[in-house]
């Protein structure tokens, strides 16, 4: 049985960063939706770092919640000490502890513990950021108004759908929805999807659970993420999940990149003029 709830949910307002030549404007929200009694997305926006990760944890019991906490304050943990000189190789070696670390807080418990993650991660110059990922949640990127999935999902129904073993709408499709081949606390230990993107002004980063992508379609997502305040566009795509169904936990960060040393309010600068 669903249980209703409120869309009106608090947003912490946005934070603004300076990132080398580029400036943050970042915010994040997370809802339980009306399906669950409890919240097992986690969520992190730092107050210091170019870094914010989201997690959802598999299924609705403690093993799901232990996933979720472990993987997020590891990543946390380990960002923080090793700043500013986090790259590839120490995100992969952040991902491989945490692993271990979700492993052993479910045979703790004696319950399976597992999560997705997806993080983003700047570097000092602000030139690039690391996207690392893990399962089905999800990195969107609205350039110029064209919004496109940057990640992929790490699902046997999106494997199924790009090779045509079904089509996208079928029973087959929607079972292998939920069969993750890539996750934190799998026994294999996998490795994760690791990107680098470059920091354009203008962009807008959305990162999120299946709770928000699942519930909204594209253009949806699209003129949501439109909204140039990241808080008022985090409470829009939360509410919207929660009207469309709630049939998940819901968590998004929305991040907007501005030129250094100009207010979020500011217009770009002009092009230089060539004579």
């Amino acid at each position: 049985m669903f249980r209703r709830r409120t869309a009106d949910q608090p947003v912490e307002a946005a934070r603004r960063l300076p990132v080398g030549r580029v400036g943050w404007e970042i915010a994040g929200g997370t809802v339980a939706g009306h399906r669950y009694s409890a919240n097992f997305d986690a969520l992190h926006v730092d107050p210091d770092l170019p870094f914010a990760v989201v997690v959802d944890g598999m299924g609705e019991g403690e093993g799901s919640r232990v996933a979720g906490d472990t993987a997020r304050d590891t990543l946390h943990e380990l960002v923080r000490a090793g700043w500013p000189a986090v790259g590839p190789r120490e995100l992969r070696a952040a991902i491989a502890e945490a692993q271990i670390r979700v492993r052993r807080a479910g045979a703790a418990i004696d319950e399976l513990a597992g999560c997705t993650l997806t993080a983003m991660l700047a570097q000092p110059d602000g030139e690039l950021a690391w996207i690392v990922q893990l399962g089905d949640s999800r990195a969107y990127r609205l350039r110029d108004g064209l919004l496109e999935l940057v990640t992929v999902d790490h699902t046997m129904a999106w494997l199924g759908v790009l090779h045509g073993w079904w089509p996208a709408n079928s029973r087959e499709a929607a079972r292998a929805r939920y069969q993750l081949l890539r996750y934190l606390g799998h026994p294999d230990r996998p490795d994760p999807d690791l990107l680098g993107v470059p920091l354009r002004p203008g962009d807008t980063w959305l990162l999120c659970t299946d709770g928000v992508s699942d519930q909204l379609d594209y253009h949806r997502l699209r003129d949501l993420l439109a909204e140039p305040d990241p808080t008022r566009a985090v409470r829009g795509l939360l509410a919207a999940s929660l009207a469309e169904g709630g049939s998940d936990n819901a968590t998004a960060v929305v991040l907007r990149v501005h030129p250094a040393g100009t207010r979020p309010t500011d217009p770009a600068p002009p092009p230089a003029r060539r004579d």
